[in-house]
């Protein structure tokens, strides 16, 4: 099985038609995350966290805890708009639908790549390092 396939498997690959936005989608969430993303990476999402007065939320995703879930209109708060935007035109989404699967998908993706608990001082890596990183864990 491929890192794709395990992708798809991972995302629900039963669903075919969803399949391209949820990838997109995932990849979109990755750069979110990444040393070279669009957000300054993690350190960069946790600080638009923090703006927003939802800094508790991100840090229990990375802490070794329960994950505090969020809500889409959240998400929309801590991204800009532009961003957002952005992510709905690469995954076919409406920004509403796209910031409702984030918000399935973030605390998972954060939980999953800071399992020690914490954020590297160097970051989390690009978005390649980062989907084999998490693709890695589905064996």
């Amino acid at each position: 099985m491929g890192i794709l396939d395990k992708a798809i498997e991972m995302l629900g690959g039963d669903h075919l038609p969803m399949m391209d936005s949820r990838m997109k989608l995932m990849q979109a969430a990755l750069s979110l995350l990444a040393n070279n993303g669009r957000s300054d990476g993690v350190h960069g999402l946790v600080h638009r966290f923090n703006q927003a007065g939802l800094g508790n939320v991100i840090q229990s995703w990375i802490g070794t805890g329960q994950n505090v879930p969020v809500t889409a209109e959240q998400l929309r708060q801590v991204l800009d708009h532009g961003q957002l935007r952005a992510i709905a035109d690469e995954t076919g989404l409406s920004e509403r639908e796209a910031a409702r699967q984030l918000s399935d998908m973030l605390p998972d993706l954060v939980d999953k790549l800071t399992p020690a608990g914490h954020i590297p001082p160097g970051g989390l890596g690009n978005v390649s390092t980062l989907l084999d990183h998490f693709l890695g864990r589905y064996h």
